[in-house]
């Protein structure tokens, strides 16, 4: 009996030791007044506030695209889309066109040759006119029969003669149809030629002016554009940006999204600009998230935010590291998170004391996922525990409520 009982005492005796020691070892906090923060880390974009979008007036192939973030003079050519429809389309119209012309030219030396034949027949006939009038003057020599014969020759050239002069008034009438209708031709298939040149000339976009040139993304491809990827009309190929303002494109998760509000002031940091900081605020929040990838539940979303001042302009494309302020306290009492337990329905802490640990209720303000405002219940230099010590070293209770001991 004497020996259970013995046994049962160093039992007791070792746990009271080990307890002893497990909360001497304790890691413990400072109360202490401060500034609280309760910020979001998310990432981001810089892109210019303003910038020149040069647009694909058509439709094709990007042949030609000049390098992403590469400075551009006014007038240089940054990027040629083909359009291999079109150019065969072209080259087949200026073949009508070529061959139009060429038949045009042939047109007129047959009809200038035809109108000359006619002309001799008229001229000839005149001859023969002016011959038979000038025998005419001896019929009276000639014989009833021979006369008679004559008279008729002379009525055959008369009628042969206002033959030939209609054939050639008419001739010319049916020259210049037919003159007019390939001339018409020729200017609808030049009208068509220079409408599609004029197309493929816009597929060779310029710089209007100078800086740097920005490779837009491709709304099909969800990346920047590359030579080889298609195009259509009125699609961002590349910007221009004005280098003097930025802003700060932010895609958010959904948990972090719900917590951000329009006015909040957000501060960065840049991986390409050590040591160097910017301030600005939140300016736009877009509504409706996207998703991550095609069929995930998970959403992102958009958000706009400026760069009000900064220690120097961000180039467009820079990573953004950007710390978001949700709330911002001046000069008051913070715990870690860590540090404060539930008990029950209500928060409490363990506050060092010179003879073991006081279990005290507090009532928590602002908080963040590390750290809480103390709104009532502890003073400043008291020293709190950063995990519950054992049951038999707490030896003191209170609640907020009553102030009392229990």
């Amino acid at each position: 009996m004497k020996k259970h009982t013995l046994l049962f005492l160093l039992t007791v005796t070792l746990l009271l030791l080990y307890s002893c020691k497990e909360d001497k070892n304790i890691s413990t906090y400072l109360v202490s007044y401060k500034d609280f923060e309760n910020s979001v880390k998310v990432d981001g974009i810089v892109e210019p506030v303003l910038s020149t979008n040069i647009l694909a007036d058509g439709y094709g192939i990007i042949a030609q695209l000049i390098e992403d973030g590469v400075f551009v003079n006014e007038g240089d050519t940054i990027c040629i889309i083909e359009n291999e429809e079109l150019q065969n389309r072209y080259e087949q119209q200026k073949t009508a066109l070529d061959n139009a012309q060429a038949n045009l030219k042939k047109t007129q030396a047959n009809l200038k040759m035809q109108y000359a034949l006619s002309e001799a027949e008229v001229k000839s006939n005149e001859a023969a006119t002016q011959i038979a009038q000038l025998d005419s003057a001896q019929l009276q020599y000639y014989s009833p029969k021979q006369r008679q014969i004559r008279e008729l020759e002379l009525k055959k050239v008369s009628i042969q003669k206002s033959r030939f002069e209609k054939r050639l008034s008419t001739l010319s009438i049916i020259q210049s149809t037919e003159l007019r209708k390939i001339e018409i031709e020729i200017q609808r298939l030049t009208n068509e030629a220079k409408s599609i040149k004029s197309i493929l000339d816009n597929l060779i976009l310029i710089a209007p002016k100078p800086g740097l040139a920005i490779r837009s993304k491709n709304p099909m491809t969800n990346r920047k554009f590359q030579v080889g990827d298609n195009c259509f009309r009125n699609f961002p190929i590349l910007s221009i940006p004005s280098m003097d303002k930025m802003k700060v494109l932010i895609q958010a998760s959904e948990t972090d999204y719900r917590y951000i509000n329009v006015g909040d002031s957000i501060y960065y940091t840049f991986d390409a600009l050590p040591n160097e900081y910017a301030w600005g605020k939140i300016v736009h929040k877009t509504p409706i998230g996207k998703e991550f990838q095609p069929g995930s539940k998970i959403k992102f979303f958009d958000i706009e935010a400026s760069i009000d001042s900064s220690s120097i302009v961000p180039e467009p494309g820079f990573s953004a590291n950007c710390t978001i302020v949700l709330k911002d306290i001046k000069d008051t009492l913070v715990v870690p998170q860590i540090a404060i337990n539930d008990y029950d329905s209500i928060k409490v802490v363990y506050v060092d004391q010179p003879h073991g640990y006081e279990m005290r209720e507090v009532h928590i303000g602002q908080s963040s996922s590390k750290e809480a405002v103390i709104a009532k219940g502890l003073r400043s230099n008291e020293r709190i525990t950063l995990r519950k010590p054992s049951e038999s070293s707490i030896k003191k209770k209170t609640l907020l409520t009553t102030d009392s001991i229990f």
